[in-house]
């Protein structure tokens, strides 16, 4: 999956797998490695790999999620390219088409966001059409990620076109993340959703201990706990006294939402030590 920031493709995915894979924020990059969600169904298994969103700029960091989404595209069996109809085309999405023309054989294009009403899908269509001239019509599929709409007869289309071969995942598996870095990336989310402004990209999540006891002689999923302790990182000791918050409100806001996220994701019960530290 490849697109511009913010274009709908860890939404997309989520749905896709119908569960949460990717987190999502209204900060451009949330995104930062190759996340990979697994669809199952009776056709066969799509593992779908949501990549950092592209746009030009040359600072180190950039250059590397660059990276990764291009190394994705050479080395995926198909491309899902997710363009944003709300959004004028301009030079990054030229770009991007640019960069996808040459795999015409294994695209796809979902025009995201259509329930908006400022969604322009004739004017996305006709970029398209003429960024990727060698791409049939029929491979455009006008979807909300939000919602749902049009993502069934997505799914069905790259199931059609899709190589067969053996699973490379068992059936009941939505994701191939490791519980530490799934933990980490709840927790990143709440942080920037409420820290966007006054911390955009300069905090990263360490997961520093887990500890999963049984609850009891019941040794039952739903008995069982996870202790969790976990670190907000920040670049200065400004910026720490920014994520606890007046009282700790803060810190405790997001604990707390992500402890919720975090129950919904897994079958345990779930205790979170959540710390602030500067790096």
């Amino acid at each position: 999956m490849v697109g511009r920031p913010s274009a709908g493709k860890s939404t997309l995915v989520n749905r896709l797998c119908g569960e949460k894979v990717s987190i999502v924020s209204s900060v451009p990059q949330t995104t930062r490695d190759a996340i990979r969600g697994i669809v199952n169904r009776k056709q066969g298994q799509l593992v779908f790999v949501d990549t950092p969103g592209r746009y030009r700029s040359e600072k180190k960091g950039n250059k590397r999620l660059r990276d990764i989404s291009s190394q994705a595209v050479e080395s995926s069996d198909l491309i899902l390219y997710v363009i944003d109809a709300t959004r004028p085309a301009g030079f990054e999405e030229a770009e991007i088409a640019a960069l996808l023309a040459p795999h015409a054989e294994k695209l796809f294009v979902a025009i995201n966001k259509t329930d908006d009403p400022r969604a322009a899908i004739p004017e996305t269509r006709a970029f398209l059409a003429e960024s990727l001239p060698s791409l049939g019509t029929n491979r455009f599929f006008e979807v909300s990620a939000k919602n749902g709409d049009g993502t069934e007869a997505l799914l069905s289309a790259i199931f059609g076109l899709a190589e067969p071969g053996d699973p490379l995942y068992d059936g009941e598996l939505y994701t191939d993340q490791e519980v530490d870095f799934r933990i980490a990336e709840v927790i990143r989310e709440q942080a920037i959703n409420r820290l966007q402004e006054e911390i955009p990209h300069s905090l990263h999540v360490e997961v520093a201990d887990t500890q999963l006891s049984s609850g009891g002689e019941e040794k039952s999923a739903a008995r069982q706990k996870l202790w969790v302790r976990a670190f907000i990182v920040v670049e200065r000791e400004s910026q720490k006294g920014i994520v606890i918050g007046a009282g700790g409100t803060m810190i405790k806001a997001i604990r707390l939402a992500a402890l919720q996220e975090l129950r919904k994701i897994f079958d345990w019960k779930i205790d979170l030590d959540l710390r602030v530290k500067v790096c």
